[in-house]
């Protein structure tokens, strides 16, 4: 009998079992520990940021603060500094590891009780049902993440083990993901490779980032946190990032082409798409004029998303009204749900991490009495 098993071997199951140290057991269905970890932003894992606060999230606010009013990014920063585990910070405000495996090492030297290639087949009472035997606990952690990430062994029994407890699973969404076109934005397809800087609007939300289009749609920075806020509907792209397209159109004697500060292929493409030809701009009509205010306020409904094997994360899960401060079960006391399995997202940025550790955490509170 174990004082805590935790099932998952991600970065919140790693980081729980880190700070129990004795009596717990670790049960993780793939070959190694923390995959996701190892190719997280751009294997060098962006493991929090410097702005931190419960709008970065989709998810309860109230939930979401007092989480980190147990366990912040400061509180994080502090923990890695006490083990030695360097971080820099980049642009963004965001904090990385040189490698993502300088965080695996750590783990691999100190979270030892972690039994691998086990397929967890449920829960029963303070009993755990595995392709391995039966295991006991009294206290049950579900880490299992996500269903994001197909290839890298993602699972939806966190899921389920929740929904035979009686919890509600709010609907789970592709997030951090690229979108897919409808047939008017099938323009977009024939771009695939431009990148630049642009401002995505959905919603109350905005976000100045580059955008990346690509052969299925758009992607990059901006459009994955818009995809975080997106339900159905229209998004805006301002594809001057706040500049007014005016402000360039200033030599009565240039091409529209010459003038705007992005890719060349982009604004030929653009401006047909508009009807207008790359003239003088001395030539313009008012009609023609009024056409080009697109470049600043670009609406467009996505068909879809690029689905959850390219997604980084899940939106939706466990919902978090049936979850205490600690992240006990309401329904089932010895039963705690941590990081990405429960209905908290986060935006790009190192803000998934930061959940993980900070739930973690805050289950390690009432375990660790």
């Amino acid at each position: 009998m174990y004082d805590t098993i935790i099932l998952g071997a991600g970065a919140s199951g790693l980081f729980l079992g880190d700070l129990l140290k004795k009596n717990y057991l670790i049960i993780e269905h793939n070959t190694e520990i923390g995959k996701k970890i190892k190719v997280s932003g751009g294997g060098k894992c962006n493991i929090t940021n410097k702005v931190l606060s419960p709008k970065n999230y989709d998810g309860d606010n109230k939930f979401i603060r007092k989480t980190f009013e147990k366990f912040n990014n400061k509180d994080l920063l502090n923990f890695l500094k006490r083990n030695n585990l360097k971080v820099f910070k980049k642009k963004k405000n965001q904090y990385f590891f040189e490698s993502s495996e300088v965080l695996l090492n750590y783990f691999k030297k100190n979270v030892k009780n972690v039994l691998l290639n086990t397929q967890i087949l449920g829960i029963e009472k303070n009993k755990i049902l595995t392709s391995k035997g039966e295991f006991k606990a009294k206290n049950i952690v579900v880490a299992t993440g996500g269903v994001s990430f197909k290839k890298l062994g993602a699972s939806n029994i966190g899921y389920k083990i929740a929904e035979n407890l009686g919890h509600n699973i709010k609907i789970l969404k592709p997030a951090l993901v690229g979108f897919t076109v409808q047939k008017q934005e099938e323009w977009f397809k024939k771009l695939s490779g431009i990148s630049f800087l642009a401002d995505i609007k959905v919603g109350e939300y905005s976000y100045k980032d580059n955008v990346l289009f690509s052969h299925r749609g758009i992607t990059g920075p901006a459009i994955l946190n818009a995809s975080l806020r997106w339900n159905r509907g229209k998004i805006v792209i301002d594809f001057l990032a706040g500049k007014n397209m005016f402000y360039f159109l200033k030599n009565p004697n240039k091409q529209i082409s010459t003038q705007l500060p992005l890719p060349k292929r982009f604004v030929k493409e653009f401006l047909d798409v508009l009807g207008v030809v790359d003239k003088k701009i001395k030539f313009l009509t008012k009609e023609e004029k009024e056409k080009l205010k697109l470049f600043n306020n670009y609406e467009f409904a996505p068909a879809g998303t690029f689905g959850f094997e390219k997604a980084e994360v899940t939106k939706g899960g466990v919902n978090t009204d049936e979850i205490d401060e600690f992240m006990r079960s309401k329904f089932s006391p010895n039963i705690f749900f941590i990081g990405e399995v429960l209905d908290v997202t986060g935006e790009l940025g190192g803000y998934n991490f930061q959940w993980a550790f900070s739930s973690a955490f805050s289950a390690f509170l009432f375990l660790s009495r």
